[in-house]
């Protein structure tokens, strides 16, 4: 591929819900640009941008991917995201590349959960976008309810650029808004003028004089003439119309026929002359130096920075880092600084990837998205920069995972191939996390929701050759007492040669910190027990609290004091009297009120106002105490509310089956509170019948 420079490039975000056919889209533009003899298709599995296995078989888009296509004397990155709230993640690191946004809507499906917060992504990162209504070739596609719907929640700046032409039920052409003309595709797919159809003129005059006020809002000259009744030159509208929509002013909405490949041509002139290239774009970060700030901006004259947005592992090809050039022109060859690992790394060859298909080039201008290769000290948000002018850009805020599975390897010895192989997804998709939860024995793996651990599970076994199970994740219930209790213990035994005597009593009673798990004290007089048996006692206490006897969890907020005993000059040990405590503490522990411990979290619930009802009454289902709500901008409301760590397995789904996807949440750790009886119970029960299992075997 060519090489471009700054003013050529246009990197766009295709954007929406799932299934609104963005991929196809996508698809589309690469056919029309002559990437593709044949456009391929979602159902076919064949398309350029989704070509992992499971999204093949799934049919769904899970990771982003980017085409590069030439268009005229200019190139549109076009980076095709995820729609589905699982691979948020996915969605979040491509808005740190893209400079404009595309949000596809379905005609027939309309305005859906995931346009709306398509809409709210581009208001984050302050990014200028259009609209793009699909299935304009199915007869019941409305395109007009899809616009005043928009309008309804956008207001005016949204502004239909075109109208659909239909004869006999068959999207036939357009009527182009700015120049009040009609236009029809002929059978060589060229376009031909024709006649307004009687039914868009109605809505043609209402759109092009909203379209006209926008454009009069611009200037004080425009306003002027504007008012005096005068009327705008199509180069003026259009150059008007430039400067709205980067500013955000203006929201222009287009249509078109994936499968007729029609929309999508007029699209991508737009696209080139109305989005913004890179150099219009803001892009700082900071000197590691001197602290200052580093105005990047796309600007090719600067030293060389590039920021790792990406990064794809492939267990057969490698491992690409996606960057975008923020300043200068990385070439072959160059020697770039991480200052995070401290390292240098030697640019190898640079690449542009079209899918998964890699081309070699050789150089990047500032503003470009390509990929590196074989970087060994660099993951995704770092930055690479010239060693003499060391810069940090901003990290790309990701979504946390809330979502968690226990997972168990099938087979014994494949761990540390399961946690390496984990590791890479891990380096390809930060939203997945592992963790070792030493004390309930488990191995967890936190995902964005129960959807993507399964496509992870699935990509470990068709990729990585490993296979696991996913369970529910054991709740991290910790034991207690309420009472005190005052034990004798004596450990005696007898066998050929010196025997083992340890005998110990001791007191225990809430020692009143939940953060420790015992405290030990001693108050011995006369030497019953020797000064030297005082550690062993400890280290009985030390692994006791390991598995409390009530449940099996560990046990915190002990008090232990040793106050007497008795030894025996020869059969006594250390490991007589860490046996004989071990024995007490369990002992001690049943008599003294025991009680479960189960984790509370602080939970957020953010969502639509029209929810709120339905989320409180699932809430006080799970057991959850709602403490309050907070109203938010845009119509939505915050519930704070303290929950039961083991209510909020399977939460997220039910959120989004509840808030039709429109809910977030997010929670934190906040405190252990006494479980209630039935729940203390089952846990009990649960334990006993593990046991009788372990001694069956």
């Amino acid at each position: 591929m060519k090489v471009y420079t700054t003013d050529k490039i246009r990197n766009v975000a295709l954007l929406g819900h799932s299934g609104s056919g963005k991929t196809s889209l996508a698809e589309s533009m690469a056919f029309l640009a002559g990437l593709t003899k044949r456009a391929g298709t979602v159902d076919a599995g064949n398309t350029i941008s989704d070509y992992g296995k499971q999204e093949i078989k799934r049919k769904i888009s899970i990771q982003t991917s980017v085409i590069p296509i030439p268009w005229e004397d200019s190139k549109i990155n076009v980076i095709d995201t995820p729609g589905s709230l699982d691979f948020l993640g996915e969605v979040s690191e491509a808005m740190t590349a893209a400079d404009s946004a595309i949000i596809v809507v379905s005609g027939k499906n309309g305005v859906e959960s995931g346009t709306k917060r398509a809409w709210e992504l581009c208001e984050k990162y302050n990014m200028p976008r259009m609209f793009f209504v699909t299935d304009m070739d199915i007869d019941d596609a409305s395109y007009r309810q899809v616009v005043e719907d928009l309008r309804a929640l956008y207001g005016k700046k949204i502004a239909p650029f075109h109208l659909p032409v239909r004869e006999n039920g068959e999207f036939t052409g357009y009527v182009n808004v700015i120049q009040k003309i009609g236009k029809k595709w002929n059978k060589d797919g060229k376009v031909e003028h024709s006649d307004v159809p009687d039914y868009s003129k109605e809505y043609l005059d209402t759109y092009r004089e909203d379209l006209m006020e926008s454009v009069a809002e611009t200037s004080e000259e425009f306003m002027d003439r504007y008012f005096n009744g005068e009327e705008f030159s199509e180069d003026e509208i259009r150059q008007a119309l430039r400067k709205s929509v980067n500013t955000g002013d203006i929201v222009p909405v287009m249509m078109g026929s994936n499968i007729l490949n029609r929309g999508q041509f007029t699209m991508m002139v737009d696209i080139v002359k109305y989005m913004p290239s890179p150099e219009q774009r803001e892009c700082v970060g900071i000197n590691a130096d001197t602290n200052d700030v580093f105005n990047a901006n796309y600007d090719f004259s600067l030293p060389k920075s590039a920021y790792v947005w990406k990064t794809m592992v492939d267990p057969f090809v490698g491992t690409y880092s996606f960057i975008k050039v923020n300043s200068g022109v990385l070439k072959t060859d160059d020697l770039m600084w991480n200052q995070k690992t401290e390292s240098e790394e030697k640019i190898g060859k640079i690449y542009t990837l079209t899918g998964s298909k890699a081309e070699e080039v050789s150089e990047l201008h500032a503003g470009d998205i390509g990929a590196l290769s074989k970087l060994s000290k660099t993951k995704t948000t770092d930055t690479l920069s010239t060693k003499s002018k060391p810069v940090i850009f901003v990290k790309s805020g990701l979504p946390v995972p809330y979502t968690c599975m226990r997972y168990i390897v099938k087979k014994k010895g494949e761990e540390d191939k399961a946690a390496q192989a984990l590791s890479k997804i891990g380096q390809e998709n930060l939203t997945i996390k592992t963790e070792v939860d030493a004390a309930n024995h488990q191995l967890l793996i936190y995902g964005l929701s129960e959807q993507q651990i399964d496509i992870v599970r699935e990509i470990l076994k068709e990729d990585y050759k490993v296979e696991i199970d996913l369970e529910k994740p054991l709740v991290a219930f910790k034991e207690t007492i309420q009472g005190k209790a005052d034990i004798d213990n004596k450990y005696k035994k007898q066998t050929g040669g010196h025997g083992q005597y340890g005998h110990v009593k001791m007191t225990f009673e809430p020692s009143g910190n939940l953060e420790e798990a015992y405290i030990f004290t001693e108050s011995v007089v006369g030497g019953n027990v020797p000064k030297n048996y005082f550690p062993a006692v400890e280290k009985g206490l030390q692994e006791g609290v390991k598995a409390g006897p009530l449940a099996g969890y560990p046990v915190v907020g002990i008090k232990a004091n040793l106050y007497d005993g008795s030894y025996h000059p020869v059969d006594s040990s250390e490991m007589a009297f860490k046996t004989a405590s071990n024995v007490a503490l369990k002992k001690g522990i049943m008599a003294a009120k025991p009680i479960l411990l189960e984790p509370i979290e602080s939970l957020s619930v953010v969502c639509p106002d029209e929810y709120t009802g339905d989320v409180m009454g699932d809430l006080n289902k799970r057991r959850a105490r709602v403490l309050g709500m907070d109203a938010g901008e845009g119509g939505k409301t915050t519930v704070r509310a303290e929950i039961p760590s083991s209510e909020l397995f399977g939460y997220g789904k039910d959120l989004r089956s509840i808030t039709g996807g429109t809910g977030d949440f997010s929670y934190e750790f906040l405190r252990y509170q006494q479980a209630p009886s039935d729940v203390q119970q089952k846990e009990v029960e649960a334990r006993a019948a593990l046991l009788a299992e372990n001694a069956d075997q």
